[in-house]
């Protein structure tokens, strides 16, 4: 057994999973990365799972809701979604301190670099169009149809979520940033008509999320549910074609790279194989990608408010505070132009 990866009790943790599946030998291992929900491989006998739980201390109301994650794993177990298996949840802080759930551990690939370095030109292709064909697969699934119509308010979502990031962004202390005031008046002033359409919206949908096959470019697991909730389908595919419209340097964007020699798929080509697999929707407009350029740039001032305080998580968040304005520059440039989508 590993020890010292973890703020709570391991012996606690292997008496429970002995008394849950039978007795059996534990691994655990701390998975890194920027998980504010702390994330581990565990081993029991010939179980591989993965536990994620709550973090220890004060936790703000509806944040990191553990247990909504579960429910919509479980509501998702049956359709053609790729995630996780799940396996338990357990809602008391008796096991590991705070409630926390077990699923089964996929095997595969997750890429963090969207130019994808290290893969060949045709792999390339085929990963970026499987990552638009698992959205297309997720925004297919009737919330109702699998027991989360209530998984979050219906309709308004990109007033409620402009509403909801310019107050944020309002009252924060950073007030240097003139084209993000710029970008939250153009996006309120151009809200597209509400055409009713409501899917299960991942909220962090991109690469680094997926885990791929280990030896095929096709998505076996979409990770990280943390930010999902019932939302326009248009959203995360906005958020997902933002690495179009970045440079490396601004979150691994693609935006100056030589696509074709790459193998990467343009993003017309990309949101042409999400439209083929996706129920009929509205095409993408400059302003979807606008809004997710908005809300990532109201979220690295989140964050460069915490390092500022001196209790941001990960080393880098200072550093990713400056992305705010990249991103809001981004945004307002691409209010000025159409997005081809067909």
């Amino acid at each position: 057994m590993t020890h010292n990866i973890a703020d709570f009790d391991h012996e606690t943790l292997h008496r429970f999973l002995d008394a849950t599946f039978g007795a059996a030998g534990m691994l655990l291992e701390r998975i890194g990365g920027g998980q504010s929900n702390p994330t581990f491989f565990l081993d029991h006998g010939h179980r591989r799972m993965v536990l994620r739980k709550q973090p220890a201390g004060h936790i703000l109301k509806g944040a990191h809701a553990v247990d909504r994650e579960f429910r919509l794993l479980q509501a998702l177990a049956n359709t053609d979604v790729p995630v996780p298996r799940p396996i338990l949840y357990r809602a008391e802080g008796d096991v590991v301190g705070t409630p926390f759930y077990l699923m089964e551990r996929v095997d595969g690939r997750v890429f963090h670099d969207c130019a994808l370095p290290g893969v060949g030109p045709a792999e390339r292709n085929a990963i970026y169009l499987a990552m638009a064909s698992a959205l297309a697969a997720l925004h297919r699934v009737d919330p109702n149809a699998v027991g989360l119509g209530d998984f979050g308010r219906p309709g308004n979502y990109f007033e409620r979520q402009i509403a909801r990031w310019s107050k944020q962004w309002r009252e924060s202390p950073v007030k240097d940033i003139p084209a993000l005031d710029r970008l939250a008046d153009w996006l309120a002033a151009h809200l597209p008509r509400d055409d009713g359409r409501v899917a299960i919206a991942h909220g962090d949908f991109r690469l680094g999320n997926l885990l791929f096959h280990p030896v095929e470019p096709r998505v076996v697991a979409i990770l990280d549910w943390e930010l999902s909730t019932l939302g326009h389908p248009l959203a995360d595919v906005g958020f997902c074609c933002m690495t179009w419209h970045t440079v490396p340097d601004e979150y691994g964007g693609i935006r100056g790279l030589d696509l074709a020699a790459l193998g990467i798929p343009t993003q017309a080509d990309f949101l042409a194989r999400y439209y083929a697999d996706a129920l009929p929707t509205a095409r993408l407009q400059p302003f979807h990608i606008a809004f997710s350029l908005f809300r990532f740039a109201v979220i690295f001032v989140g964050i460069a408010d915490r390092a500022a305080q001196g209790n941001a998580a990960g080393e880098n968040a200072a550093q990713l505070g400056t992305l705010a304005r990249r991103f809001a520059e981004r945004g307002v440039e691409l209010a000025q132009v159409p997005i081809r989508s067909d």
